[in-house]
């Protein structure tokens, strides 16, 4: 494991330096889900029915991205280069089949989460929640994703997503089939961080994942 990640990070080490102009598009690739308290068990981001582009491609993966068990697919985020968006809306309303709801709510209740690659930098992010409420277990699909994103001149330099509380759909069992609706927004901000030092954040964790319960209970 140590020698993948230590594969991984020299991948993304020696990624291309990319240079942007604003409105630039920068895609945003979705790479796995799986338990957070099972790294090693992921599967295709599109295993879960999140929405998706009417055509799934894939980027092509450098050596520690391949012994990581990434899967690129593009997505259809549009986040571009210091470009803020209040508020944008996936894939519309639509109301999600009984079996669409169980992978959701099975995916809760094992902690799932999702990893993204944008310029290639690695972020993270939970599917849901599970609350108790009047005695009973119900569980919360998140619908809101948060991005904030730092540049330094026309390059990229970090990212983060956070979710909504206040948005959520109820998928708990004996509630009707619901109507969702997937957005997202997107906030820039300058930073006097290097180019070079952008990656020396995900060195503090000796396993990447872990960063994602730090940014967690950061939020909340």
């Amino acid at each position: 494991l140590a020698a993948a990640l230590a594969c991984a990070a020299a991948g993304l080490a020696a990624a291309a330096r990319r240079e942007y102009k604003v409105g630039d598009k920068v895609p945003l690739w979705a790479s796995r889900v799986g338990p957070f308290n099972n790294p090693s068990e992921t599967y295709e981001y599109y295993r879960l029915p999140f929405c998706r582009p009417p055509k799934i491609e894939t980027r092509l993966l450098t050596l520690g991205e391949v012994l990581e068990s990434h899967r690129l697919v593009n997505t259809l985020f549009d986040l571009s280069f210091r470009t803020d968006r209040d508020f944008e809306a996936l894939c519309g309303k639509r109301e999600l089949t009984a079996q669409e709801v169980r992978k959701f709510r099975d995916a809760i209740d094992a902690d799932y989460y999702f990893q993204m690659f944008y310029d290639d930098l690695p972020l993270w992010g939970f599917i849901g929640k599970s609350e108790e409420e009047g005695g009973q277990l119900r569980h919360k699909l998140f619908t809101h994703f948060h991005f904030d994103i730092a540049f330094n001149g026309d390059k990229v330099i970090e990212i983060n997503v956070s979710t909504d509380p206040a948005r959520t759909v109820d998928i708990s069992a004996g509630v009707e089939l619901p109507e969702v609706e997937f957005s997202y927004s997107v906030k820039w901000k300058a930073s006097n961080i290097a180019y070079g030092d952008r990656m020396q954040k995900y060195t503090r964790y000796s396993f990447l994942p872990q960063h994602l319960e730090i940014h967690w209970f950061s939020i909340i």
